[in-house]
């Protein structure tokens, strides 16, 4: 019968282990997502992009604003594209809005422009995009380890029970 006890005991642990996966997926995915450079708007950066990261360009600002960005440098193919959907992630207090996805075809530097016609105290930012491979990832450590520890500990069980049950058989028939 131990050996139930301990099919049961790893179908824990693996349980244990999916759900410190997930989390540990999770927080670096959003963490690897948070903005690298930041600055106001008007203001003229000069960024280190690789297309590899995704880079986006992201926008902070208490109130909703009009901007306009434009990018150059590299290879001159950097080309600003709206995001489709909606992405934000939080820095401390500050909550990022990606706008525009940075589309560059080669890692570089690149020099940025943001702005805005009014003077909303927006700031915008560059840094990678939330990449969905940490956090599938993450999903899928948490379904498939638990998910095989608890198949083990079901088989193991079942295997135990039949095998007690035909020897307790054999004994009554006096074999």
């Amino acid at each position: 019968m131990w050996w139930v006890w301990a099919a049961w005991g790893v179908a824990l642990v693996c349980v244990v282990a999916g759900v410190l996966l997930f989390a540990n997926g999770v927080t670096d995915t959003v963490n690897g997502a948070l903005p690298t450079k930041t600055f106001a708007a008007g203001e003229i950066v000069s960024v280190t992009v690789d297309p590899a990261d995704d880079p986006v360009v992201y926008l902070a600002s208490a109130t909703p604003v009009e901007y306009t960005c434009s990018v150059t440098g590299g290879d001159g193919r950097g080309l600003l594209a709206r995001m489709p959907g909606s992405m934000t992630v939080t820095q401390g207090s500050t909550r990022w809005q990606a706008i525009l996805a940075l589309n560059v075809s080669k890692a570089g530097g690149y020099v940025l422009k943001c702005g805005t016609p009014q003077s909303a105290g927006a700031r915008f930012a560059v840094g990678p995009s939330v990449g969905a491979g940490g956090l599938a990832g993450g999903v899928a450590a948490l379904f498939l380890l638990p998910g095989a520890g608890i198949l083990l500990a079901l088989v193991v069980t079942v295997v135990v029970l039949v095998r007690r049950s035909s020897h307790r058989k054999r004994l009554a028939a006096g074999g």
